[in-house]
């Protein structure tokens, strides 16, 4: 089953680190990343970059109203995300609680959604339509 981990970090943590700081803790992420690539557990993953790059959409009296940066103001901030296989919600926790990331900010696990029942009934009510 597939879990969306979503790994959080307070703003500036990165930029406050030293650079052999920062190396050591991205080296210690990533050889974690290829250990769950070797087992088959890494699904895909990205980085993302800060909010301040970020646009949000919402619908407002009819129509898509655009907004600069995130929604919400927080103390962390989405720093990426990891789509993860794992047998269950207690796997997905264990091999999570392994991540180095967890030292930079907390991640949320959360199952996926297995929208393909919906998606199939949507595509036979559009092409009867």
């Amino acid at each position: 089953m597939k879990y969306i981990c979503l790994g959080y970090i307070e703003p500036n943590k990165l930029e406050s680190m030293t650079e052999s700081e920062r190396n050591a803790m991205m080296d210690e992420c990533f050889s974690y990343d290829d250990e769950l690539r070797r087992n088959g557990h890494f699904a895909g993953g990205e980085a993302l970059q800060g909010p301040q790059s970020a646009a949000t959409l919402r619908w407002e009296n009819g129509k898509v109203a655009v907004t600069d940066g995130p929604y919400a103001e927080t103390k962390e901030q989405i720093g990426g995300i990891l789509i993860l296989e794992a047998r269950d919600l207690n796997h997905a926790i264990q091999l999570m609680s392994k991540h180095p990331g967890v030292k930079a900010g907390p991640f949320e696990i959360r199952p996926a959604a297995d929208l393909s029942g919906m998606v199939q009934q949507s595509e036979e009510r559009r092409a009867d339509a």
